[in-house]
């Protein structure tokens, strides 16, 4: 197993946040809560305490001010989903404009879950980094079960840990083939988790397709 020379970066979780208050600001008004940029300030301000808390080392703190971070952009998301919904059959939006944001909801979901099984495996990035994985057993990724099959394993070799790019592989999978494919889900609140995941993917995807019916 390649070795870890250090905690893992956070850069690619601040940029799946950003993103999601990025196309939530990109959606119509109409499928909006409150003004469009709402989202994204209310991400940008919790971000603030979220970053300086890691920094401080107060990791009980950043994890849980990450959590809320991706609970604001959980309820956004689905309540324009729901607004999606609504707005479908009483045609207020151009059809484009309706394909638009629903793949914009579409790809919300994928890192929305993403960094909600980020936060949450484990005990979250700091406690899976510091435990060395043993604690991250709510999905069973393949280099995990490997590392665990090894009956000599090297004792140069630091265990391997997932990092966010393995659960945004995992969320993008649920998403797609609603399911997570490699990555065996053990634990119930997991379960829970992928299967609204893929129900939101699910009702995204027959509202893209309905509309595309209807534009041909």
């Amino acid at each position: 197993m390649p070795d870890r020379a250090g905690p893992e970066p956070r850069w690619p979780a601040l940029v799946a946040v950003l993103a999601v208050g990025g196309l939530y600001a990109a959606l119509p008004a109409s499928l909006a809560v409150g003004p469009r940029w709402l989202e994204l300030m209310i991400v940008c301000v919790l971000l603030v305490p979220t970053m300086i808390s890691h920094r401080a080392g107060r990791h009980r703190t950043n994890n849980v001010l990450g959590q809320l971070i991706t609970a604001v952009m959980t309820v956004f998301m689905i309540w324009s989903l729901v607004l999606l919904v609504i707005a479908l059959p009483a045609h207020k939006e151009p059809p484009v404009t309706l394909l638009r944001s629903a793949a914009a909801l579409w790809v919300t979901n994928v890192l929305v879950f993403a960094l909600w099984y980020w936060r949450l495996d484990g005990g979250g990035p700091h406690l899976r980094y510091s435990t060395h994985g043993k604690d991250a057993c709510a999905f069973l990724f393949p280099q995990i079960a490997l590392q665990q099959s090894d009956p000599r394993p090297d004792p140069d070799d630091q265990p391997w840990t997932p990092m966010f790019i393995d659960y945004l592989f995992l969320a993008f999978n649920t998403s797609t083939a609603f399911s997570p494919t490699d990555t065996p889900v053990l634990s119930r609140w997991a379960k829970v988790l992928t299967m609204i995941q893929a129900s939101i993917s699910l009702a995204v995807i027959a509202i893209l397709a309905a509309r595309a019916v209807n534009i041909l």
